[in-house]
């Protein structure tokens, strides 16, 4: 299928090729009709990618700091290396899609194939869009009509922040495609209307919707005419819809405003608000987010759970079926707005040269789609008689910024890479040569070819896929953690040994030439030790995946359990006990700082001090060891210092975390037919250690380990 990316490194806008994405669970797979172009939104990212690198930065400060302050921590090319992986992921362009559905996943009861519906899919012949983000459309709403749904949702959601009441003046500022919608709405909800606008066009279109509309380039002072206009009261409300970086939107917007006036920012504009302008008249201001209550909300979008009607009235979805409800009883009419009809193939008649483009409204047409493909061929190449040909189950930022760059310096054989939506994997698949994108993982697991399956996708999908994986006679490597639960634990484990594969986790620390050389220095006389390891990991918003213990398992199983096989590569020896303590005066609520002591077979003890609260400026990652008399202290994986060693055990180098050693090690050894990088029974006790650490905060305990 096709689909309309913005590459943000060069500024072109692309018609790509990809698989058409799977019906996942819980969403809607839709088949497009017609798409709107949101022109003021769309344009805003389009002239972001063709920007140089100084503009992107200054339109980025708190960017700017951050990459600043990781170039501190981890050295200038990891850093520049990150940067540069971000802008190598286009983005894809479009958020009014309408279409026919064609497939539905699991949970999904409230749609049908065959449905004609709206939603905020891409610009492509395929979306796959959470039920939540769906709606369906009136039989007498046509699809053209439809598409302006969800620009109406978002013009809706800044009228219901507002709260106008019937006959209150509310002023419009930007008659661009959402400020005409929502000027029509507040007219339809009985309020007095005014438009200000600097393009003749859309001030004449609003004048004929029965809206009192203005060019201030004609000589009109704002400010004075709405004060003419309401008889020297001010405005009611006023409802900032438009698209400027200029400070004196905001301003005007104030002194148009009667004492105790509201102003509602739906657009983009500057804000240097001066505290005078809403001082002395007491006036409210309030940012609108997108099509309403919902919206970034992780359970109501990604999982489809609803917010009750009687405490939410109106979400995102029951916002857009509000907007075609309208649409079908004739109170806004939408077709008036439509400017220009383009063939999806004509794409770059709108994107070539958005900048001058005159067009209110634009429309893409799909036409008649082929047949989808689950699979398109990037690289003709044969993999026949090989081993050690890969398959890529996951096509993340980790997969880009570091699994592939390193399987590029091995020469690996790549046959496929796999994601869900099909244009992440295609975008990888062309910048590393690799042979076929797919959005079907399933395909990897029936190649004969395919003997070394990569899992890199969210941790839920980690035990599943692994266990397919060896069902299917297959090696795995899998990023961590291999499971979040002891039962799926238990299932791979009893797989495991019916198999005649390898299972192998991304513990990649203990392959870092400083973990190397301190392992080296320590030896293997199976002495007792002392580890301190620090991961000052910084802060992560508790909305974000990772912390669901459903999705991400949280973050002491899903990343502090890199350093539990770290601590057990340094002892060699077994983890027996843990115990785990954390933050604040609810521990069970802040597993972002924790700390996790370690009891070994051996006798050695291992503290692990997993923190969210430190500065981003200080290292990231500290190991000290203390054994016989001697200490070894590795700073970031960029230094280390050793006291009471003889002379050569300090280092010093460019940051090295040991994903090129891992990978060089793991298809070296899958290739002769050796066994796994890093033993089954440790990355067993290190995946049951991580679950105990969560047990002991739960019981307030040591927890010992079978």
């Amino acid at each position: 299928m096709k689909q309309i990316v913005q590459d943000l490194k060069n500024g072109e806008t692309i018609l790509e090729e990809v698989p058409v994405p799977m019906p996942k669970s819980g969403h809607v797979l839709i088949k497009t009709t017609k798409s709107l172009v949101s022109l003021g939104t769309e344009k805003m990212l389009v002239e972001f990618g063709k920007a140089n690198f100084i503009s992107k930065a200054r339109q980025q400060p708190d960017k700017v700091k951050m990459v600043l302050d990781k170039v501190k921590t981890d050295g200038l090319k990891p850093t520049m290396d990150a940067v540069f992986n971000k802008l190598n992921q286009p983005l894809p362009l479009g958020y009014c899609n309408v279409g026919e559905v064609v497939a539905i996943g699991k949970g999904v009861t409230e749609f049908k194939v065959g449905d004609r519906v709206v939603s905020n899919g891409n610009h492509a012949e395929f979306v796959n869009v959470p039920k939540n983000l769906v709606a369906k459309i009136p039989g007498n709403v046509t699809d053209e009509e439809a598409t302006f749904t969800v620009i109406g949702a978002i013009g809706l959601q800044g009228i219901r922040l507002l709260d106008p009441t019937f006959g209150e003046t509310i002023i419009v500022v930007g008659l661009g495609l959402i400020g005409l919608v929502t000027a029509e709405l507040l007219l339809a909800n009985g309020c007095n209307v005014v438009g200000f606008d600097f393009d003749p066009e859309k001030v004449r279109i609003a004048n004929e919707k029965g809206i009192v509309a203005i060019n201030p380039s004609e000589g009109t002072d704002q400010v004075k005419f709405v004060e003419s206009y309401t008889k020297g009261i001010g405005a009611d409300g006023v409802i900032i819809t438009a698209s400027n970086k200029s400070n004196e939107i905001i301003s005007q917007s104030a002194q148009m405003c009667r004492k105790r006036g509201r102003v509602v920012l739906v657009g983009v504009i500057g804000l240097n608000i001066s505290r005078a302008d809403f001082y002395e008249k007491e006036i409210s201001f309030q940012v609108s987010c997108s099509y309403g209550p919902g919206r970034y909300d992780e359970e109501y979008e990604q999982k489809g759970n609803d917010y009750p009607i009687g405490y939410v009235r109106w979400t995102e979805k029951r916002n857009f079926e509000a907007i075609l409800n309208s649409i079908s009883k004739g109170t806004l009419k939408v077709k008036p707005l439509i400017t220009e009809r383009i063939t999806l193939q004509d794409f770059q008649k709108i994107y070539g040269d958005m900048g001058n483009s005159k067009s209110i409204a634009s429309i893409l047409e799909y036409g008649n789609t082929e047949d989808p493909a689950r699979t398109v061929g990037i690289l003709d190449k044969s993999f026949k008689g090989k081993k050690g040909v890969i398959g890529i189950i996951g096509a993340g930022n980790f997969t880009s910024s570091t699994i592939l760059p390193n399987l590029k310096k091995i020469n690996a054989d790549i046959k496929y890479i796999a994601s869900s939506g099909g244009l992440s994997s295609t975008i990888m698949a062309k910048r590393h040569s690799i042979a076929n994108s797919t959005s079907d993982y399933r395909e990897i697991l029936e190649d004969e070819d395919v003997d070394l399956v990569f899992i890199t996708t969210k941790h839920n999908m980690h035990a599943s896929m692994v266990l397919e994986t060896i069902q299917a006679n297959k090696s795995v490597f899998v990023e961590k953690p291999l499971a979040l639960t002891e039962s799926e634990l238990d299932a791979i484990v009893t797989e495991y040994h019916k198999q005649n594969v390898s299972i192998n986790v991304g513990f990649n620390r203990r392959f870092a030439p400083l973990a190397k050389k301190m392992k080296r220095a320590l030896g293997s006389d199976n002495t007792p030790m002392n580890i301190v390891a620090t991961m000052n990991a910084g802060f992560i918003s508790s909305h974000v995946w990772v912390h669901d213990m459903e999705l991400g398992g949280g973050r002491i199983i899903g990343e502090a359990c890199h350093y539990i096989d770290l601590c057990t590569y340094f002892v060699g020896s077994k983890v027996i006990a843990v115990c785990m303590n954390a933050l604040g005066p609810n521990p069970q609520e802040n597993t972002d700082n924790a700390s996790i002591l370690l009891r070994y077979e051996n006798g050695s003890n291992a503290v692990i001090n997993y923190f969210a609260n430190g500065s981003k400026a200080y290292s990231k990652e500290r190991v000290e060891v203390y054994s016989q008399e001697r200490t070894l202290v590795m700073d970031n994986w960029r230094k280390l210092k050793s006291y009471g060693f003889k002379a050569g055990k300090n280092s010093s180098s460019k940051q090295d975390k040991g994903h090129f050693n891992q990978f060089q090690e793991l298809i070296g050894q899958h290739q002769k037919g050796e066994n796994a990088i890093i033993p089954f029974d440790e990355i067993v006790n290190t995946t049951k250690a991580s679950f105990a650490a969560i047990e002991s905060l739960k019981l307030n305990k040591w927890i010992d380990i079978n």
